[in-house]
């Protein structure tokens, strides 16, 4: 019984031991606040055994600045995360600033004014500093409140103005506007070019008749080929009716088909019409 008693606290303090060495920790911690270049900084230790109690008051033209050793299990470390977390209390807002480490665990981390985010300048209410270090290992990491900080503005200056991000979302339904469908030339210009093409008609048969046209022949023509002549004429007076609904209302998708039909159909029936002059002219009637 007496050798169980002796063993008991000798257990107990093992366990405290083997819970300390598998824990993250900090020690040599120095907190200064102030000017980069001035003596005037404010400096503090501390360690995670020993916090500081007091509010830090973060100026517009200081730097804050903390500098520790990091361990593992009681020994110095270099932890694989580090940093330290400013948190506004109310919205839960928050901002990391990660520590620059080294293998013998020193860890330093700088912050300016122009470092944090506007959502925490413009804050009225002290803002939680939160420091982390964690390893790969099986060590439980440290994650704590470490102090608090009260950032003070330039009264001089401008204030901090916090922009609302871009957010993708429904937006405003939009009208487009387009441009009115190309329209004819005026109907001056429509009307002389049609009195021109119209007063080419007499001349078309002036010159008909002055270089031997023989329109007696017509008769016969139809009579001994009409499907091709009617055709061709046809094809001739259709070609001219596409043209005028182009001008007044086609657009070109639909203009282009109706020609490629009337230019296959022109082209047969033509063929087939000139054939059978050309026979009459080889006989001497022409």
């Amino acid at each position: 019984m007496r050798f169980l008693h002796s063993l008991v606290p000798s257990l107990l303090l093992a366990a405290g031991a083997a819970q300390a060495a598998s824990s993250w920790g900090f020690e040599d911690a120095t907190l200064s606040v102030g000017a980069k270049k001035a003596d005037t900084a404010v400096k503090e230790k501390f360690s995670d055994k020993s916090l500081p109690k007091k509010t830090v008051n973060f100026g517009a033209a200081d730097t804050l600045k903390i500098i520790l050793t990091a361990k593992e299990g009681g020994k110095a470390k270099r932890p694989h995360q580090a940093f330290l977390t400013l948190q506004e209390t109310e919205s839960g807002l928050e901002a990391p600033f990660v520590l620059t480490t080294k293998e013998n665990g020193k860890a330093t981390v700088d912050l300016k004014h122009s470092d944090l985010p506007v959502q925490l300048l413009k804050s009225t209410k002290p803002l939680k500093a939160t420091l982390t270090l964690a390893g790969f290992g099986s060590a439980a990491g440290y994650n704590s409140r470490i102090f608090d900080v009260e950032i003070r503005q330039d009264p001089n200056a401008v204030p901090p103005v916090y922009e609302k991000p871009l957010r993708y979302g429904k937006l405003e339904e939009i009208h487009h506007i387009f441009k009115d469908d190309p329209q004819s030339p005026p109907k001056l210009i429509s009307i002389v070019f049609t009195l021109a093409v119209v007063a080419m008609v007499p001349l078309f048969l002036i010159g008909t008749f002055a270089l031997g046209g023989n329109f007696a022949h017509l008769p016969k023509a139809f009579s001994t080929a009409p499907v091709s002549h009617g055709v061709f004429f046809a094809s001739v007076v259709g070609m001219e009716f596409v043209f005028y609904m182009y001008y007044s209302s086609w657009n070109l998708f639909q203009v282009l088909p109706v020609i490629g039909v009337v230019g296959v159909t022109a082209l047969l029936s033509g063929s087939k019409a000139l054939g059978e002059v050309q026979g009459r002219r080889l006989a001497g009637e022409r």
